[in-house]
């Protein structure tokens, strides 16, 4: 599932993050992330069941921790790739004493982001 680049503009959910942060398959799968890789690359990396880590990384994405991308390979076999899309949370108390929730997202290069609008192309398609 590819998240779409638009859908997060009142920010992501509070609860979902902590879920996943919570979660320490989630906590060693993004530890693995130094670059983006496939879920079967990322099942070997961080020692987790390929069945249990394609449930986190719908975990993860779904709490916009991941970016899902699309690798294209010139057999026309494409593959999700993932790569983190965070750099730091910060949860904290509003002046209503309301828990907020606020994510510093890592800078997309041109071409990462040229492969963000391509994955949504193909979703469509």
């Amino acid at each position: 599932m590819v998240r779409d680049p638009f859908a997060d503009e009142e920010g992501p959910n509070l609860q979902s993050i902590l879920d996943a942060l919570d979660d320490p398959k989630c906590r060693v799968i993004v530890r693995s992330l130094d670059e983006p890789m496939t879920a079967e690359e990322i099942a070997e990396a961080a020692d987790v069941p390929l069945s249990t880590t394609y449930r986190k990384l719908d975990l993860l994405t779904e709490a916009s921790l991941l970016r899902e991308g699309m690798e294209i390979r010139s057999d026309g076999q494409h593959a999700s790739q993932y790569a983190v899309d965070f750099e730091e949370v910060v949860v904290r108390l509003s002046e209503e004493r309301e828990f907020e929730v606020g994510v510093s997202r890592v800078a997309r290069t041109a071409d990462e982001r040229l492969q963000d609008l391509w994955s949504e192309v193909r979703k469509e398609t």
